[in-house]
């Protein structure tokens, strides 16, 4: 059996207001993202603009630079098989950090996306920001599953 995560850190986080407590996706979220405490140490933040979430990620050094994700609705889309795959692929390759990272209203801009190390798509439409959210902490917890062999992706 493949090594649990713990050493890695993910991050999920948006551009915007901080998260309200009486959101129902963002209660899902963080639920989703409890569950994946198991597999790895997980942090959610908010940023004012996307100059402050890219100062930030420039901040993010460890013995591996942080892979930073933009969500981007014309990113590469992936089934969760091939998602789980690539967080996998980068456990292995001993990446320690994994930024997923939601963007402003007005979508990013050419430089923050050429920053990205992976623009992905969860669809072509556009989603508010705590659905997004919502999706990618199910995402990567079904994930996590897929590559401990847990049953939950299995009654998919």
């Amino acid at each position: 059996m493949w090594g649990i995560l713990l050493p890695m850190n993910l991050s999920v986080v948006h551009i915007g207001t901080r998260l309200n407590s009486k959101d129902r996706f963002n209660a899902l979220a963080q639920d989703y993202l409890e569950r994946c405490s198991a597999f790895a140490r997980f942090e959610s933040l908010a940023f004012r603009s996307e100059e402050a979430l890219v100062e930030w990620l420039g901040r993010q050094q460890g013995r591996t630079a942080a892979i930073s994700v933009f969500l981007d609705s014309g990113g590469r889309q992936m089934t969760s098989e091939a998602f789980a795959g690539w967080l996998g692929a980068h456990r292995d390759q001993g990446t320690q950090h994994i930024v997923f990272a939601v963007g402003p209203a007005d979508g990013w801009s050419e430089d923050a996306r050429a920053r990205a190390r992976l623009l992905l798509s969860l669809g072509p439409m556009t989603l508010p920001h705590s659905l997004a959210r919502l999706i990618i902490a199910e995402q990567l917890y079904r994930a996590f599953t897929i590559l401990t062999g847990h049953p939950y992706h299995a009654g998919h």
